[in-house]
């Protein structure tokens, strides 16, 4: 009991400090597993493993074969998970780049990397390629928290967060096949019952994911699952369609529960998100207890076997060689410079998939007999360890060294997606910022993807934009909910992060009334004049932005507060002549040159009345 307590709490445990260190958690979950494993054997009195996963009469937890079954479900669980987050609309919007890393770039490394694996260690061709097939993956567990603090360019990020998100699903697609290829041809080779066999493995994946993933689909559609169960419902017919389809083809569920997720995934069910929510927080549980589990259940013997020579000049070719060879052919004729071509190419760690599949089927293949199997395991949580361990201590450094580093984070995030946050959005994008709206509303962000513009159907109450490394070069908060409370906690929670060159919210309505905001005190206050309610006012009547001329400070001044005793115009930005843009917050303190504009909404201002104005604030009224 107190070994299995253990694991769960050192598990989080390592969960909490990865998230401390902002290093992908699957690294302190590997080195507790082997420390309380194998290494445990060299200072333990009796030479004992602190934790034995298998039982071996005296101490383990799981006799016999059930540590497998507990792997195959518990990565059955995962890659769901995975499946679920491969929508056919967003590999539709990936851009050409992404595309080929994910074909291309798969090609590149699943050929080159069995190749390399015969001739560096020997292993048979069918063995080599399976371990290049487990090797595509990199995965967004492993990518987000290596660039998390790492400003980048947009498109850069958005690169490496795409190919981990797509290429986790398909990377494990691709070692289930080739894992099935291998277990139907046993050691009689490749004939054609064994072709057979295989045909009707991916057959029988197939047909059991798709009418698993439709039965649970008409099920939540239908409402025939009460809210309360829906997580443990689906959860349960992952399970059973995993058995099933098992039962009817030897090591078809697998492939059965990556295809139902697929189909979840790409489905209009209106509670995926919620389910999305509910199996990334089990699958961090069980990556807790299976990495620590998986790796405290190698040897010595199998550290031993991959601690040499060939095991370096292995890693030297998937990291120095494949990566850039797969990332510089996928990026011909892009848009990317060199040095970002460089830096994508160096960020290529490999991730949880990879290492508990490797687990899974190199035990497997152990126990059939296959020359070479042995290798599959230690060899690639080699290369996972390296990879993580290189990509986090210095991807930071290498983003200096070759220059992708942004200088400013001038990026904006609007939290709310209302007509007001869509009408500023747009004008900042045409004014060559990055801005992405943030609302709970799918028919807000519908209507502000319409327009253009990038929006996230996300809430500041979870962790996705904390988690989303495509905003890294966001250093702009603006808060424009109808609700108070929401934007001031938008405010506290992501001020520092994506508010670090400033942070706004609206006023609320008691504020307004009690005049308690004065100009020149503003602190993180939008705008001094208009609440939500008179923004969306002034927005439903004059729905524009307007670009105004000024001359000098006063002028600046001058007009300011003839715009703050209007209701129906709203100042928003300084504008310079090579058009940066300067949220008006503290006019007193903001520096006007000639050939400024300001920028506001609403009615527009009659200019003859505005040239006629001069340094010496003569009083006119606009007419």
């Amino acid at each position: 009991m107190l070994e299995l307590a253990g694991i769960i709490v050192l598990g989080i445990l390592a969960q909490w400090v990865a998230w401390k260190l902002k290093i992908p958690a699957i690294l302190p979950l590997i080195l507790i597993g082997l420390f309380v494993g194998p290494i445990s054997t060299l200072v333990s009195e009796d030479g004992s493993q602190w934790i034995q996963p298998i039982f071996d009469g005296k101490s383990g937890f799981f006799p016999g074969q059930n540590l497998f079954y507990f792997v195959s479900l518990a990565i059955g669980i995962i890659l769901f998970e995975g499946g679920l987050t491969l929508r056919s609309e967003e590999v539709k919007k990936i851009g050409p780049v992404i595309g080929k890393l994910i074909s291309l770039g798969s090609a590149v490394t699943f050929i080159g990397g069995g190749v390399a694996a015969h001739y560096i260690f020997g292993l048979d061709w069918r063995i080599a390629f399976l371990f290049s097939a487990l090797i595509i993956v990199t995965g967004p567990t492993v990518i987000t928290p290596i660039l998390r603090n790492i400003p980048l360019k947009k498109e850069v990020s958005a690169v490496l967060k795409w190919e981990g998100i797509l290429i986790d699903p398909i990377g494990a697609l691709v070692a289930v096949l080739v894992f099935e290829f291998i277990s139907v041809g046993g050691d009689a080779g490749y004939t054609k019952q064994a072709l057979v066999e295989f045909g009707k493995i991916v057959l029988i994946g197939f047909s059991f994911g798709i009418s698993g993933g439709y039965a649970l689909y008409y099920a939540i559609k239908k409402r025939f699952i009460p809210h309360y169960l829906l997580n443990v419902v689906s959860l349960s017919v992952v399970l059973l369609i995993f058995v099933e389809s098992d039962v009817f083809a030897h090591e078809s569920g697998l492939l059965a529960v990556v295809v139902m997720g697929m189909f979840l995934g790409n489905s209009d069910l209106p509670s995926l998100k919620e389910l999305l929510y509910f199996k990334e927080s089990l699958s961090v549980l069980l990556i807790s207890i299976l990495f620590i589990l998986l790796a405290a259940n190698i040897t010595l013997d199998d550290l031993l076997l991959v601690y040499n020579w060939e095991t370096g000049i292995l890693l030297a070719v998937i990291i120095f060689v494949l990566r850039p060879m797969a990332v510089f052919l996928s990026t011909t004729g892009s848009s990317l410079k060199t040095n970002e071509k460089l830096f994508i190419s160096w960020v290529g760690p490999r991730g949880i998939v990879a290492a508990g599949i490797a687990s899974l089927f190199g035990t497997k293949l152990v126990e059939q007999g296959i020359p070479g199997a042995e290798y599959i395991t230690p060899l690639v949580f080699a290369v996972v360890l390296v990879t993580v361990l290189l990509n986090a201590a210095t991807a930071r450094l290498f983003a200096s060294i070759v220059g992708v580093f942004l200088k400013t984070s001038e990026g904006i995030v609007i939290i709310g997606a209302s007509k007001v946050s869509r009408l500023i959005g747009v004008y900042l994008q045409k004014n060559n910022r990055h801005v992405v709206l943030v609302d709970t509303n799918s028919s807000n962000i519908d209507r502000a993807k319409d327009l253009g513009l990038e929006a996230m159907n996300a809430s500041i109450h979870t962790d996705d934009l904390t988690d989303n490394i495509e905003l890294n070069d966001v250093g702009y908060l603006i808060a424009m909910t109808g609700n108070p409370e929401i934007n001031k906690q938008a405010i506290s929670k992501y001020g520092k992060t994506l508010g670090e060159n400033g942070s706004y919210r609206l006023m609320s309505a008691d504020e307004l009334k009690s005049g308690e905001i004065r100009p020149g005190t503003r602190n993180d206050i939008l705008t001094t004049t208009h609440d939500y309610l008179k923004l969306v006012q002034v927005v439903s009547e004059y729905p524009s932005i307007q670009d105004l001329p000024i001359n000098s400070k006063d002028q600046f001044l001058e007009i300011l507060n003839r715009i703050e005793k209007k209701d129906e115009v709203v100042a928003l930005f300084l504008k310079d002549e090579k058009n940066n843009l300067e949220l008006i917050t503290d006019p007193e303190n903001m520096h006007v040159d000639k050939g400024c504009q300001i920028v506001y909404l609403g009615k527009p201002i009659d200019l003859e009345g505005v040239v006629q104005m001069n340094n010496s604030n003569e009083s006119q009224e606009d007419q």
